[in-house]
This record gives C-alpha cells, structure tokens and sequence, in this order.
C-alpha cells in the first residue's frame, strides 16, 4: 500500500501563486512517477503535471505549461507543485497520484490510477 497526503491549497487571487506538497509513505519504492490531477466542478478529472524522480523527466499540460513548475525531494518522497499566474481556471480540486509512467497523466487515464491523495482545494479568485 501507499499513502499520499496533500497540503498547500487554498485561496488565491488571479496572478498569485501556491505550492502544493504530496508526501508519500508506505511501499514507496513500487512508485515510478509522481503527479498531479484536477477537477473543476462539472468537470472531467484531468492529468496537469507528472515528474520522474529517478530522471528528472517532467511533463505539463499544455494549459500549465510555463506556469507550473514540479519537483521532488527524494529523500523525503515528497514531490511539489509551484503554481504561479495563477488564473480563474485553475481553480479545481487537485489530487495527488502515483503511477506507472507519466503517460498516465498526459492520457488523463485516471480510471487506471491505483493510489491516490485525499485532494486539496485550490481556488483562484478573479
């Protein structure tokens, strides 16, 4: 088993940041690569960013790109999302998760994700 815990969401007005922290614990050395989902309300979840501890790989949807930035202290199995220019929306519950590769993300193939955070709220008032 593995356990994500979540903290760093929030209130936010347009154009400020947050960090978002996603701690790992239990059987962390079947996890390959960290990231993260959202979902707005009426929305369907959707795959924002994942990294790759033992490489250092990262990818961003394209509508974070150049705003999102991921990272990891492997000894802490911790990983981070910094989000700045922050925009109306981002606003969504974002959720912690681990998977196999970060194809998972890029492919939205949340359905398939087997370990999940408890999700933090982030909302970006405008």
């Amino acid at each position: 088993q593995v356990q994500l815990v979540e903290s760093g969401g929030g209130l936010v007005q347009a154009g400020g940041s947050l960090r978002l922290s996603c701690a790992a614990s239990g059987r962390t050395f079947s996890m390959n690569r960290m990231g993260w989902f959202r979902q707005a309300p009426g929305k369907e979840r959707e795959g924002v960013s994942c990294i790759s501890s033992s490489d250092g790989f990262t990818w961003y949807a394209d509508s974070v790109k150049g705003r999102f930035t991921a990272s990891s202290d492997n000894d802490k199995n911790t990983v981070f999302l910094h989000m700045n220019s922050l925009k109306p929306e981002d606003t969504a519950v974002y959720y912690c998760a681990t998977a196999p590769t970060c194809t998972y993300f890029s492919s939205n193939s949340y359905f398939i994700v087997d370990y999940w955070g408890q999700g933090t709220q982030v909302t970006v008032s405008s």
